[in-house]
């Protein structure tokens, strides 16, 4: 079992900029990927990023690319997203989810346990 509790959410401007973090417990020497999701009102939840636990594999979605910047602490057992330049569509709960095997990167399947996330909001 993996333990995830997400922090950072807010209200922030438009072209502000927002770190968020995720806090890992329990069986994290076997994670294998870590990522950030969203889910906007009314909408499904889609892929921000992810990072390898171990390898140094990163990716974006094309809507954040430039944007934002995940990054990890394996001695910390965290991830973090930095956000830049955020935009009303930015908007969402985000959420920190932990797959313990190769999977697909991009949908909500391919990860094992996910975090209750934390509230973006970002007001024009």
């Amino acid at each position: 079992q993996v333990q995830l509790v997400e922090s950072g959410g807010g209200l922030v401007q438009a072209g502000d900029s927002l770190t968020l973090s995720c806090a890992a417990s329990g069986r994290t020497f076997s994670i294998y990927r870590m990522a950030w999701f969203r889910q906007a009102p009314g909408k499904e939840r889609e892929f921000v990023a992810a990072i390898g636990w171990s390898a140094p594999s990163i990716y974006y979605a094309d809507s954040v690319k430039g944007r934002f910047t995940i990054s990890r602490d394996n001695a910390k057992n965290t991830v973090s997203l930095q956000m830049n330049s955020l935009k009303p569509e930015d908007t969402a709960v985000y959420y920190c989810a932990a797959a313990y095997r190769r999977g697909t990167v991009v949908v909500t399947g391919g990860y094992d346990y996910w975090g209750q996330g934390t509230r973006v909001t970002v007001s024009s």
